[in-house]
């Protein structure tokens, strides 16, 4: 049976982009990665990978193979000493929490999301919360991938490791993970507490409560004068507490979380004179809680709600009066916003295409429902967003082009160069990364 199967048309999560591929394919082992790009190249047809969709941007399109990675998932190898495991790329998040639990082990950060890839997320920039803790790709200690001549390289501290910065967060340009091996912690539990506060209250204490949280974020509804905070706090994994009931837990984040916020979106999108009140209105019922589990139950919340996202990384202490811009901007345009701004925070780190790049962050992420036109408000957040000397999240949309991109990451060209030593003949580029990297 052939590796490469007839396309067919696909699109991504958040129905921002789609793509009519010529060919499929579905490898179950290295050998067959190999073989896929090996045969493209042959055919003089480029090669993406698709994790779960999650991106907002077309970062995952073609006209050439499309890759899915789903046959390549699970731990491979676990390093109980050094508190490293070896897994697969295709792995999607929500599987690896449980899977490391049982070698007492978690990852020590996470998004929101867990239904991405590991490798999606890795080379896209995922990350969570928390001034201590960098973004999902920091915690790469080593990669295997599949260069764009089809062989495999392994990198790690000891075998190519000035490659490192650049393969842990390689936007998909470099090769296709294969495998990557991640530097755990032991398995700890998360004590959340949910409270809304009055904006400009949490503005001015921004800097304190970032800096003294394990993790914080925040959202803030436009229309409304409040911001719903979060605070986690990380707990030895054996101490007593009692876990959510599963019953009281799914009620909150089918029909509180998701039925409720897709009513408010459809009602909003049909009628956007209603939107402030509904907006008023949900800043009500998200009110105050606590609940305390394990720390990838805690992070993550399922997200059945269509939406498109842009989001961008400034420095952490530009964030106050930033996001009062952002909240000027939406004043002064008369737009109907029903969907939440998300505020969060992270490390500063040393890989080199990362938002975070030799700087703590702050993050703003702007959302609009899927059936809502996001391009007038995200195309102005985007410019003001600049003024911040902002860059933008590789998976969620942007309007950036590489030649205003390289002041942003001191280290773009070298990351370029990796790129020519690893793909010289672009077997994995698209129209993209034509943009955001140059051709």
């Amino acid at each position: 049976m052939t590796l490469l199967q007839p396309g067919a048309r696909w699109r991504n999560w958040g129905r921002s982009a789609a793509a009519s591929p010529a060919h499929v394919a579905r490898p179950t082992s290295v050998d067959e990665v190999v073989a896929i790009v090996r045969s493209a190249a042959e055919r003089g047809l480029p090669v993406k990978v698709v994790g779960a969709g999650h991106s907002f941007t077309d970062i995952a399109a073609t006209q050439g193979v499309l890759v899915h990675l789903d046959g390549l998932q699970g731990v491979l190898a676990v390093d109980a000493e050094r508190k490293r495991v070896r897994v697969a790329a295709g792995t999607r998040l929500w599987q690896l929490g449980p899977a490391l639990r049982e070698h007492g082990l978690a990852l020590q950060n996470m998004g929101d999301i867990d239904r991405q890839s590991i490798a999606g997320a890795t080379s896209t920039g995922t990350h969570g919360t928390g001034l201590r803790f960098g973004g999902l790709a920091t915690q790469i200690t080593a990669a295997t991938l599949v260069t764009g001549r089809g062989e495999v390289l392994h990198v790690d501290e000891q075998h190519r490791p000035e490659l490192l910065p650049a393969v842990r967060l390689g936007l998909g340009s470099l090769g296709i993970l294969v495998e990557v091996e991640l530097q755990c912690v032991e398995s700890f539990l998360l004590r959340s507490v949910d409270h809304p506060a009055p904006f400009d209250e949490v503005l001015d204490s921004w800097h304190e409560r970032a800096r003294e949280a394990d993790h914080f974020e925040f959202y803030w509804w436009p229309h409304t004068d409040l911001a719903m905070t979060q605070t986690k706090t990380r707990l030895p994994a054996e101490t007593p507490h009692t876990p959510p009931r599963r019953l009281a837990l799914w009620a909150e984040r089918r029909l509180l979380e998701n039925d409720a916020l897709r009513a408010q979106q459809v009602v909003g999108h049909l009628i956007p004179p209603l939107v402030p009140a509904l907006s008023r209105f949900a800043t009500n019922v998200y009110g105050d809680g606590v609940r305390t589990g394990v720390s990838y139950e805690i992070y993550a919340s399922p997200r059945h709600v269509r939406f498109r996202e842009s989001e961008y990384a400034i420095p952490l202490e530009a964030l106050p009066q930033a996001l009062r811009d952002v909240r000027g901007l939406v004043e002064r345009s008369g737009w109907r916003i029903s969907f939440p701004v998300e505020v969060r925070a992270a490390a500063a780190d040393e890989n080199w295409m990362s938002t975070a790049y030799g700087r703590p962050s702050a993050y703003i992420a702007v959302h609009r429902y899927f059936r809502d036109n996001p391009t007038d408000y995200f195309r102005a957040f985007d410019a003001l967003m600049r003024t911040y000397d902002g860059r933008p999240h590789w998976g969620k949309m942007h309007f950036r082009e590489a030649d205003d991109l390289r002041p942003a990451y001191p280290r773009f060209d070298d990351f370029l160069g990796v790129r020519d030593q690893l793909d010289p003949d672009r077997r994995f580029a698209n129209r993209y990364l034509d943009r955001v990297l140059g051709p």
